[in-house]
This record gives C-alpha cells, structure tokens and sequence, in this order.
C-alpha cells in the first residue's frame, strides 16, 4: 500500500496499441468546436441539457415508492419520532458518504457502472453485478407500476369500486362494507366484525385486481388487464427514454415535481380531517419510544432504508452522473439530494397518517390496525381511507398519479443504467444502435415480466423484492467502498475530486476519509452479517413460500454476485506477469487509459494522456479489457508510483 491506500506499481513498459474501432474504446476525441455546437462538452456521449433536468432526475431517482410505503411504517413501527436519530445518524455515515462517492466517480470518468471500474479491473464483475441487479430490480418495479396504473384506471368512475362490496367484482359473503360497521359502532359490535371479515378494499386488491392464488405452486392463468397495464407502463418507460437523458430529462419536469404537488394538497386535505391527529400522534407525536433506540433492529432498519431508498450500489448514481459535465460541483449536488429525499420520506409520513388517523377515526379501530406497509398501504389501507372522503374519486386519481409519476421516475433511471452501461461497455457496436438496445431491454423484460401477471404474481414481485433488493447491494456497496479507497487509493481519489470541484482543505477531508475508509464499509458488513444471522423465509400475509420458491430466491442474489469472483478470476488468467501475486497486483491497478474522459480534463498527472487516442487493447469476443495501450496516470510524488496495467 502507498501514500494514498492503493497498491503501487512499478514502472513497466507498455507498447502503444494500434487497433481502432474494437469493442470497449473509447471513439475518438471530441474537438472544442464540436463541443460548442452541439451544446455538450462531451460530444460522443451527451451531457444533461441543463442541470435543472439532472438534479430533478436524480431526486425522481431517489424519492421512489419506499418513501411513500416504506418510512413511515418504519418510522412508527421502530418509535416513532424516535426513528429519525438513527435514521439521520445512518444518513450521515451510510448514505451520504456512499452517494457522494458514487457521484463523483461517474462524473470523473464520464462511464457507465461497468466500464467505470477501468479504476479497479479485478473489480470489473462488480460493474456486471450492478447492472444485472438494475435488471431484475426494473423487472419488478414496472409490475407495481402496472398496478398503480390498474387503480389509476379504476378510479376514473362516480364511485370508488372498493367502497362497498360489489358483486359484479367477486365480493362474498365475508365481504363487509363500512357503513355496516359504522352503524354498528353504537352496538360496541364493529371490531367482532373486523376480526372475522374483510373490507371492501382488501377483497378487491386480491380477488380482482390481482385475482391471486391460494399459495405459489397454483399459477392459474395471465391476468390480462394487468398484463395490457404492464405493457403500457414498459411503453411509457421506453418513450421517455427514446433519446436517453435527453428525451428523460424533459418528462422528470412534471414526473418529479407533481408528487410533491400531490403531497402538499392530500396533507391539507388530511390535516382537516377529523381524527388526523391520532395518525399523526402515531407517526411521530407524544408516542414516539425512545427505549427503542437501544433495539439493533432499529438501527438495522434505519441503515438498509438509507441504503436503499437512495439508489446506491446499483449503478443508478454512476450512470446519472457521467453524463454531466466535469466541473460540476457534485458535492453541493450529493447534499441537496440526499437531504430532499429523507425530508420527503419524513413529509410523506404526515401525508399518509394524517388520513390514516381519520380512517382510525370513523372506525373506532386503533391506528395500529388499519396501518400497514408495502403493498398493503398502497392498495389496501391508503384506498380504503380515501374511499371514505368527499368526492373520493378526485383524491383517488390523485394518489395513483403520484404512484406512478414517483415509480416512473425511478423506473427512467434504472433502465439508463442498464443501457448505458452496456453502451459504454461496447461503445462501436451499441452507440449507433442505442434505440434498438433500449427497445430489446424493455421487451425482454416485459416478456420476462409477464410472470408477475399471472394469478401467483404477487408472490413473485415480493420473492424478487425481498432478496434482490436487499443482500446484493449491501455486498456491492462494501465493495465499492474498499475498492475505491483500500485498492486505488482512497487519497488518489480525492485529488481526483479535486480536480472537479477545486482544492479543499484537510479539514473538510477528515470526515469522508472516516467514512471512506472505515466506518462505512464496517456498518454495510454489520447490517449484512446482521440480516443474515436474523433472516426469516419472507410470505405474503399468511402465505409462507415453499422451498423451492426461497431457493430460487438464494439463486437469484447468487447469481447476480457470481460475477464479482468469476471475471476478477478470469482478469487474474490473463493479466500478464510470472506469479499469481504479480497478476493479482496488475488487476489492482487502473486501466491505462484510466481518467478523465475529455482531452482537456486531462492535466496533473494525467497529462501525458490528453494528446493519446490509442485506446486499449480489446478483447473483441466479450469486451473486457486485456491488453494496455498507454501507462497511466503519472505520479505525482515519490511515495505515488506510475500506473500501468497487464490487462
């Protein structure tokens, strides 16, 4: 290890490649003059048309449907007003370090997630794992679009369907409807009812909206009006993505900003409500329960919420960033996203308990029983609330177009990461075809996609929620941390930094070198080993899933993982050098043309590439890197060797 934490290299000689137009270069150098009539400083990959469109991109991105579904039911449940100290606490060790880090390397390098980790070849698999798990994540993300889309739909009528029971919908004879038990209220008889019956809203969700099976081994048949949702809600994401960040960039004006427009108008419309401040008191009032705090739970649940509400270890970050311009200050940009999106999950909270608590209210059920999470409050608990208010329908069509505008936004993101990685990766061959790429993704993954549709679906869209969402990106996000900071060079890479946003003092690099190097890598394994050792098989309501079904689960995190060992092995085999150390050593060092990705970013020690458009050596078969076409960056002190690669 040398002065910055990374692995020193000796100076090794290296033959300038000749080969052009192979798989993984990078096109030729764009001219000033091109720059400026195009608009874009990076001609070849584009740029954010303003940064407007990229912050508003990245808040879509961030704020997603677990701020709506997810915090406030963690919030309550770990204590309410309580949550928020290890909440903030994770955002200050966890996230925002892991936000900012990503930030700025997608930004210096102007690389998609897998072409990025040119910085550390043994690492390339991670980039693979990155965009595999954007996959399966898309995957699923667009089915619950699909529903939210279904209940859009359904509420463009004179009355709610799930505000009574309904025949003509499948209720039965376990179906009860509010105004029975309101009437029954006086009797003291409403919660006997509760205990044994369903509402309106629960019976419609299962027996119509999803028509769901008794358990996970009986399919039964496609759904077809969530099936037509499906394929409306993967049109819409690949029309807005028609041009990339261009096309993107102009829908997140209204996707991005009409959920807090939403917000805004349903938490005055719920804080008028009578009973609104029973939920609110629920939420995080006088009951908040700070002996909780000394629960590891709690701290768990405050660290995987940060983790993943912000997007982070899933490439989303890497490739919104690379395409902005070099000397944007994504510092102050990493703040002010990281800051609007726990401020939203706390805002949202209010939205949802304030009519929570009405609903509480006209019940006379405690709020802790018609309060709920994940698809329970969005399609259960929240609906039947708004079905008891004036002019339900509005509100109704309200909600749903704030579910789909704060999905879609996420959904936009997660696709380009997908895209652009696989453009950058293999830039001569999916540059000029960047829209039948997109094309091919999005249908694949609605043909893939169609399995959420059937009568099992439900179960499928919580298996692939519960293990790709979680354990691969908490494994990533370690990764990333000690790759960057153990094998570059943690110190290297803030004079990287630097070369973005200007000199900053020590003082101001005490803190992220803490996070970097220690403290959040430490807490990402703590959760992980602690979501292991406290794991439990996950079920829908009452249904437990069979065997099968929780070893496809394992599966699916094994093979999105599986990449990280199999091309750090296979970068080993064919890096040059006598022993396995050797080689091991070659894949911890940069690529050779590791750096920024515009001639005139490239000054300091990396000078000496500004005039070189020999690219590296390429691997035509699969695109990864396997010859060096230049020495890398040029140290800049005594303690700092040269760069170079084997690979």
């Amino acid at each position: 290890m040398g002065d910055s934490g990374g692995f020193d290299a000796v100076v090794v000689p290296v033959k300038r490649g000749s080969r052009q137009g192979e798989s993984g270069e990078r096109p030729q150098r764009a001219t000033q003059d091109e720059a400026s009539s195009s608009g874009d400083e990076n001609v070849e990959r584009g740029n954010w048309a303003s940064k407007s469109e990229y912050m508003l991109s990245m808040i879509g991105n961030a704020v997603g449907l677990g701020n709506l579904w997810r915090f406030p039911y963690l919030a309550y449940k770990n204590g309410g007003g309580a949550f928020l100290i290890p909440y903030i606490i994770m955002l200050a060790f966890v996230g925002l370090p892991l936000f900012f880090l990503e930030c700025s390397i997608g930004q210096f390098a102007s690389l998609g997630p897998i072409t990025i980790w040119k910085v550390v070849p043994l690492l390339k698999g991670l980039g693979w794992m990155m965009v595999i798990t954007s996959s399966l994540i898309a995957l699923y993300y667009n089915s619950i679009i699909a529903y939210g889309l279904f209940y859009l739909f359904a509420s463009f009528t004179s009355e709610l369907p799930w505000s009574s029971c309904k025949k003509w919908w499948g209720a039965d004879e376990n179906c009860f409807d509010r105004s029975v038990c309101n009437s029954s209220l006086a009797e003291g008889n409403c919660s006997s009812v509760n205990s044994s019956k369903q509402t309106p809203s629960e019976q419609y969700w299962n027996k119509y909206a999803l028509r769901r099976s008794e358990s996970m081994d009986e399919t039964g048949d496609v759904v077809w009006h969530l099936a037509l949702t499906l394929l409306l809600s993967w049109i819409v994401t690949c029309a807005a993505l028609v041009k990339g960040i261009k096309s993107s960039g102009k829908v997140v004006y209204f996707t991005a900003i009409f959920p807090y427009v939403v917000l805004i108008i349903l938490l005055i419309r719920g804080a008028t409500l009578p009973g609104a401040i029973l939920g609110i008191e629920y939420y995080i009032g006088r009951q908040s329960n700070f002996t909780k705090l000394q629960s590891a739970e709690v701290w768990k649940d405050a660290a995987t919420q940060i983790v993943f509400s912000l997007a982070t270890a899933s490439g989303c970050l890497i490739a919104l960033t690379s395409y902005n311009k070099f000397h944007n200050n994504c510092f102050k940009d990493a703040l002010v996203v990281t800051i609007t999106n726990c401020s939203t999950s706390v805002f949202a909270g209010f939205v949802i308990f304030s009519v929570l608590g009405h609903m509480a209210h006209t019940t006379g059920q405690p709020v802790s029983e018609v309060a709920d999470a994940g698809f329970g409050l969005a399609f259960v608990a929240y609906p039947e609330a708004l079905a008891q208010l004036p002019i339900s329908p509005l509100w109704s069509i309200l909600f749903f177009l704030m579910f789909l505008t704060l999905g879609l936004d996420s959904q936009f993101a997660t696709i380009e990461t997908v895209t652009t990685g696989l453009v950058d990766e293999f830039p001569n061959f999916f540059r000029k075809r960047r829209l039948p790429l997109l094309f091919s993704v999005c249908m694949l993954l609605f043909l893939l996609g169609l399995t959420t549709t059937t009568q099992t679906g439900i179960y499928w869209v919580n298996l692939v929620d519960h293990f790709c969402g979680g354990w691969g990106l908490l494994v990533a996000a370690a990764l990333e941390l000690i790759g960057i900071n153990w094998i570059y060079g943690g110190n290297r890479f803030i004079r990287d930094i630097e070369m973005m946003i200007g000199k900053k003092s020590q003082l101001f690099w005490i803190w992220w070198r803490a996070c970097w190097f220690v403290i959040s890598p430490l807490l990402l394994i703590a959760i992980f080993l602690w979501s292991i050792i406290t794991f439990q098989a996950p079920t829908y309501g009452d249904v437990v899933y069979p065997m099968w079904a929780i070893a496809l689960g394992w599966c699916m995190i094994i093979f999105s993982l599986i990449w990280i060992p199999i091309i750090g092995v296979w970068k080993i085999i064919k890096a040059e050098g006598g022993s396995i150390w050797e080689r091991f050593q070659a894949v911890c060092r940069p690529e050779a043309d590791w750096g920024p990705y515009l001639a005139q970013h490239r000054t300091g020690r990396y000078a000496h590439l500004a005039s070189s458009q020999g690219p590296p050596d390429k691997d035509t078969t699969n695109g990864f890197s396997t010859g060096s076409s230049h020495p890398g960056p040029v140290a800049e002190s005594p303690k700092e060797a040269r760069y170079t690669t084997a690979l």
